[in-house]
């Protein structure tokens, strides 16, 4: 029989080739979406001795009473799954058999494919039932325990993604970790399959429990320690900002953009600190990173050129052939992000694509109480019923052709570079990447008149794709995810000067704030048909902060604001690391697992401590209280190793640092009695929102007596009156403003005075 640590070495060249959505270490698939990367070929794999038929044990499956659609989709398995709790655990202790712990989500593919191979399986379930308790967690709804045994996997093999697979003991100690694994020995080339590492670890567990044991203690050990909170210090220097952008830059992709040379993801919080350092140090480089990226995302096979919106990410260097799951989280940074870039750019082509996103998300992501639904999956049905990734979304030109009139179809095929051969089995993703003028010449026409024949076949092939079986929709409502989305689209409605997108956002902040509270005035992670789930995380409270705080400098409504101090105050009662600084990912009513974590990774998702440290920097401008500014240096200097030594990792922690190393502006406008109709103050308010002002708090009142009203939450407005009954615009700084204006360009030119960027290190001391 093999060592346990052989088995684990062993299984790691079977395991994490590939996992959706990846985490810290991306792995997803390669080009294929068929057959995952192995390390080695497929061959013989060395017997194991494991009863060919285990016998049946009593037992049933209990998802059936989950509320996640993750969990729901694993409620027929022949496995006798339960939920994460202590009835699973006590299962375990009973009858003396380790747990095998598997996370996903409901949108993810390898997931999918992990289940039907292996869970649905009844000799591989009859086997699992046999020698485990399995346990199913959705990552979405529980990240502590994901986080916490994804540190564990990548101890273990270096990497990690989804699905995940543990193995621990009753006590909840790991031994054994991976991602996805292919059932039996020689599937799609692996040269251990599941079942035989299965039996690898119940011989283990049965015949060397001692060594088992040990390394059990020893995992958990090591997760302990790693997490253990470690003394702060002081917050970094701005020099630190410049460090990390040359080593964002050294994995540019000059020609494709985007970063490294495989696969793709888009990772809006590094474009956003670009944008960030090309604003204070006047970088062109940096601003040409961005337009680089977002360019090539925007006109690639990662956008969805029908329906609106971004995939989850692309196999290849080139953003042309996606993992087609769309997830909420990606729509509102991607969303950020081209607002940003429309704003240091002025180019309209940056704000269209945000515009374009909202709408998508508007369309097809909302609930009916007016929150945003989770995600998309990334299989659909083909016309023969099967599971296909991708098939939804792509096409042939025979079916252009049986949808559009002839010329029509030719101009479709042109633009969106539709040919017999396709991308996946024939059939193709559509992208945009060749320009307008060079289409239109190939066509023969004008560029106008192509934009009038793609206005016009875009509704057209959207409504045909929409008689197509749609992809799974995740319904779950988060928390978190719902702030990111309503910041965009708060923002968005500022920016691109539209009130029905600050209507969607309203309607999300609303129903997050009346039925995701419970009655201790807790904030809830999730809701699914009526019902609301567990109490929320760090990231949860500090997302949803952001959105209001956003939501409350589109409208200048005070119930937003007070709303996002109230919440910050129980982020700062129930998470706050009272001794060393900064924010845990669970709250002292949340369950107690091996670890407790401090989140400082800024992956698909900035982590909570990156946004909430941006927070209290943004309230502690509109406020004019210290205490939110010396709680964030404190957290910034809490995190000062990972901001100075790993940089790269946590960019929106280090966008954080930007903000409290820069001269932060206060910018007001009051709406004078006499502008009735408000075409002086939405001048200003326009001059103010077409510039890239990241650093900075905003309000504008409709008139002296809101703004009066508005004083004791924002002191900063104090005094601030219409200037000749004129509206006037003041910027400010720490209480000391420059001249009063009402003219738009001299606003502009306030607001473009730029604190510059200190980009060289501290010299020793």
């Amino acid at each position: 029989m093999k060592s346990l640590s052989t088995i684990v070495c062993l299984a790691t060249i079977t395991a994490c080739h590939i996992g959706c959505s990846p985490t810290r270490r991306p792995i997803p698939p390669e080009r294929s979406l068929a057959q995952p990367p192995v390390d080695e070929p497929a061959g013989d794999a060395e017997a194991v001795e494991t009863e060919a038929a285990p016998p049946a044990i009593e037992g049933k499956n209990h998802l059936g009473t989950a509320s996640s659609p993750y969990l729901l989709q694993h409620k027929d398995n022949p496995v006798h799954w339960y939920q994460w709790g202590p009835e699973a655990f006590a299962a375990a202790r009973e009858r003396d058999v380790p747990v095998l712990l598997s996370v996903g989500y409901s949108t993810c593919h390898w997931c999918h494919v992990m289940a039907h191979e292996s869970f649905e399986d009844e000799e591989v379930a009859a086997y699992i039932n046999a020698h485990f308790v399995a346990i199913k967690v959705d990552r979405e709804e529980r990240p502590d325990i994901d986080g916490l045994y994804m540190d564990v996997v990548q101890r273990l093999t270096g990497r990690g993604g989804w699905p995940m697979t543990v193995v621990m003991t009753p006590a909840q100690e790991p031994f054994f970790g991976g991602t996805y694994f292919p059932a039996r020995d020689g599937d799609r080339g692996a040269s251990k399959g599941f079942i035989t590492i299965l039996g690898e670890l119940t011989a283990a567990w049965t015949t060397d429990r001692a060594n088992v044991l040990a390394r059990a203690e020893s995992l958990s050990r090591a997760q302990a320690e790693a997490s253990r909170p470690r003394p702060g210090g002081a917050m970094p220097g701005a020099e630190a900002i410049g460090q990390t952008v040359a080593a964002i830059a050294r994995g540019h992709d000059s020609e494709w953009g985007g970063f490294g040379d495989g696969t793709k993801f888009p990772r809006p919080a590094t474009l956003r600190l670009l944008l960030q350092y090309y604003r204070r140090a006047q970088d062109p480089t940096s601003l040409a990173m961005v337009v680089n990226t977002l360019d090539h995302m925007a006109n690639g096979g990662i956008r969805d050129h029908i329906g609106g919106g971004f995939h989850r990410y692309t196999t290849d260097r080139r953003w042309r052939v996606p993992h087609f799951e769309k997830m909420l989280y990606d729509q509102a940074q991607l969303v950020m992000a081209y607002l940003d870039a429309s704003q240091a750019t002025d180019a309209p082509r940056f704000a269209a694509v945000a515009d374009d996103t909202l709408r998508y998300v508007a369309k097809e992501m909302v609930a009916d109480g007016g929150a945003f639904f989770s995600a998309t999956d990334a299989d659909s049905l083909d016309p023969q019923g099967e599971h296909v990734e991708g098939w939804f979304f792509t096409w042939t030109p025979d079916e252009l052709q049986s949808i559009l009139v002839v010329d029509d179809a030719r101009v479709a095929a042109e633009w969106f570079d539709v040919n017999p051969y396709g991308d996946l089995d024939g059939r193709n993703i559509l992208r945009t990447e060749r320009t307008r003028e060079t289409v239109a010449t190939a066509l023969g026409i004008t560029t106008a008149a192509l934009d009038a024949r793609l206005e016009a076949i875009r509704p057209v092939l959207y409504a045909a794709r929409a008689k197509r079986t749609p992809p799974h929709l995740d319904d779950k409502i988060l928390t978190a995810w719902n702030g990111l989305m309503i910041s965009a689209f708060a923002r968005g409605s500022a920016i691109l000067k539209s009130p029905s997108h600050l209507t969607v956002a309203e309607r999300a902040a609303s129903f997050i704030l009346s039925t995701l509270v419970d009655a201790q005035g807790r904030l809830l992670r999730t809701y699914r048909k009526g019902v609301a789930g567990d109490i929320g995380y760090l990231d949860d409270h500090a997302f949803l902060i952001g959105g209001l705080l956003d939501l409350f400098e589109a409208t200048s409504e005070p119930k937003w604001l007070k709303s996002a101090i109230a919440l910050q105050e129980r982020l700062d009662q129930g998470f706050w690391d009272t001794e060393n600084g900064g924010y845990f990912l669970t709250s002292k009513d949340h369950e107690t697992l091996l670890s407790r974590e401090k989140p400082t990774y800024d992956g698909a998702v900035p982590s909570g401590n990156s946004v909430a440290i941006m927070n209290l920097l943004r309230l502690s401008v509109l406020t004019t209280n210290d205490a939110f500014r010396e709680r964030a240096y404190k957290a910034l200097g809490a995190f000062a190793m990972e901001i100075t030594r790993r940089g790269a990792g946590s960019p929106a922690m280090v966008s954080a640092l930007d903000f409290a190393t820069d001269d932060a502006l206060e910018v007001f406008i009051v709406a004078a009695d006499a502008d009735a109709d408000r075409k002086g103050a939405q001048a200003l308010e326009d001059a103010f929102h077409a510039t890239w002002l990241p650093n900075r708090a905003f309000a504008a009142v409709s008139s002296e007596s809101e703004g009066a009203s508005l004083t004791p939450l924002v002191p900063g407005l104090r005094d601030k009156a219409a200037q000749k009954g004129m509206s006037t615009a003041y910027v400010c700084e720490r209480g000391a403003c420059q001249a009063p204006t009402s003219d738009p360009a001299t606003l502009k030119r306030q607001l473009g005075r730029v604190k510059a960027l200190t980009t060289e290190p501290k010299p020793s001391p």
